[in-house]
């Protein structure tokens, strides 16, 4: 049975900022059969609902800032991230919620320090981490 980590709001779990979801009945019915591992890096390390980030590029990186304090929020998302992947070695494939800093897998936006946008082609904070470790990644509305 292949094996695949998803976004835990496309399953339908009220993870993302604002406490919704993002359940997506075209996915499931693609996904199933298959071993589902769901994730929420942002709803582990800071709850729902929660405050928005965005990508920004800084001098050390693209960093995940919070709207509201300006704070990074990185590095929970990347400890997230790699404990995941530790524990789930055998990750076939890695679906990620479209457009999300943390989830996005080719779609996320990053700006700069002045909130321009550089990019709407970027990998969020964890499905990077997937493709660290070459797992393959797709974003959701396209593996739709």
């Amino acid at each position: 049975m292949r094996k695949i980590a998803i976004s835990a709001c496309l399953l339908g779990k009220k993870c993302r900022y604002d406490a919704t979801d993002n359940k997506d009945e075209k996915l499931l019915a693609k996904v199933e059969g298959c071993e589902l591992v769901a994730f929420c890096p942002e709803d582990h390390a800071f709850g729902s609902p929660r405050p928005t980030m965005d990508l920004i590029e800084t001098k050390e990186g693209i960093k995940a800032i919070c709207n509201t304090t300006g704070a990074d929020l990185s590095s929970p998302i990347e400890a997230y991230a790699k404990d995941f992947f530790d524990t789930h070695a055998d990750i076939e494939l890695f679906v990620g919620k479209d457009r999300s800093p943390s989830c996005g897998v080719c779609s996320a936006k990053v700006y700069d320090a002045d909130k321009r946008l550089l990019s709407e082609q970027e990998a969020g904070l964890m499905a990077k981490e997937a493709k660290i470790r070459n797992i393959p990644a797709i974003d959701a509305e396209d593996y739709r």
